[in-house]
């Protein structure tokens, strides 16, 4: 089975998904570009391990985008059994589109997630355009269904898959008890009782303001640790000017090095204003940690069960944030409990379930066609 997909960066998490998929099948990825002018170097560290990976000549646009043709003598080849486009809405994703449908050549989309907007703006009607007349649409969560329906998608051509960027051995077995957790923290300078952590760029938004806010109440015993990357001047003055002693901003941590921050957390805060997922969710629940997000994150409205896992918050709450992170904090039991029931759930959102499922969908895919020939 031949798969040829196009997207626009090689993102760690996705090298990642590519390598276990190219285990299962003859793969090809296009990419756009080499980098996002965001992300630091770590995400050059990439490895084309199990499958062929080409990085396409062309003319950057914006932050992680590219306006590239290369990807015709590919697709001219017509030797693929299926195609997918996760870069739709890019210059090259909709060229690419276009091309498809004029040579009349099958394809799938998919994204991480996504949440519907009603708008009739120039930009809604284009992507209205682009987005219909695919064969399938690779979603991540029910309201991301509801984001491909509302763009000309019919619902029995939308496959739900467990996106995410962890391995099955990256799952804890348990959370991790409080003796570990105290060493934890005394390897990082932790001196609170209780530790909130939040991960995620420093940038407006990931609605930290917000976080900060609902930290005004909390006691001395309660530390508030961000992992972001480079700090903005404009989040060091909102803490001075809210005299949050106990709030701390910490550089960028690779993978290994950000283990042991969430080993060391009690409970896992992404107070985002808009995540198309948030793969953070994900990982803070493979640590067996509580998570508390906003009604704004595709990955908490598909993983969090309200009072059972954790908490969705309106967005821009601060009030209703900072009585969530309490209630957990005051009942460690249910910290605990919560712990385990995350552990479990995140095991169906692995690489290998991940990959697992395309296969299966493109095999169905290849079965429709050949009987339609």
């Amino acid at each position: 089975m031949k798969i040829l997909w196009l997207t626009n960066i090689p993102s760690p998490y996705r090298v990642d998904f590519f390598n276990e998929l190219g285990e299962r099948c003859d793969l090809t990825v296009l990419f756009e570009r080499s980098n996002s002018s965001e992300r630091d170097e770590s995400w050059l560290q990439y490895k084309f391990v199990s499958f062929k990976g080409v990085i396409m000549k062309g003319l950057n646009i914006g932050v992680d985008k590219a306006l590239t043709f290369s990807f015709i003598k590919y697709i001219k080849k017509n030797n693929y059994d299926h195609i997918v486009i996760s870069n739709p809405l890019t210059p090259t994703g909709i060229f690419a589109i276009e091309y498809l449908r004029i040579n009349k050549i099958n394809y799938s989309i998919e994204s991480d997630g996504a949440i519907p907007n009603y708008g009739k703006s120039i930009k809604e009607i284009i992507k209205r355009h682009v987005i219909k007349g695919a064969t399938r649409y690779f979603s991540t969560a029910e309201i991301h269904d509801q984001y491909y329906i509302n763009y000309g998608a019919n619902s029995g051509e939308i496959v739900r898959y467990p996106f995410t960027s962890l391995k099955k051995e990256d799952v804890a077995k348990k959370p991790t008890d409080q003796s570990l957790k105290a060493k934890y923290r005394d390897m990082l300078g932790m001196k609170e009782k209780k530790i909130i952590l939040s991960v995620g760029r420093f940038i407006y938004t990931k609605g930290y303001d917000v976080l900060l806010k609902a930290a005004i109440g909390f006691s001395k015993e309660v530390g508030v640790y961000i992992v972001g990357g480079h700090i903005t001047d404009e989040y060091i003055k909102l803490k001075n000017d809210l005299g949050l002693d106990n709030v701390y901003f910490i550089d960028y941590k690779n993978k290994d090095e950000l283990k042991i921050f969430f080993k060391a957390a009690d409970i896992f805060v992404l107070p985002t204003r808009s995540d198309a997922w948030g793969l953070v969710i994900n990982e803070a629940m493979s640590f067996g940690l509580p998570v508390i997000t906003t009604n704004k994150c595709v990955a908490g409205l598909e993983l969090i069960e309200e009072g059972k896992n954790g908490y969705i918050v309106p967005v821009e709450d601060s009030k209703a944030l900072a009585d969530r992170i309490l209630k957990l904090l005051s009942n460690m039991e249910l910290i605990e409990f919560v712990g385990k029931k995350n552990i479990k759930k995140i095991n169906d959102y692995t690489i290998e379930e991940m990959a697992k499922k395309h296969v299966q969908t493109f095999e169905e895919i290849i079965r429709c066609q050949s009987v339609l020939k």
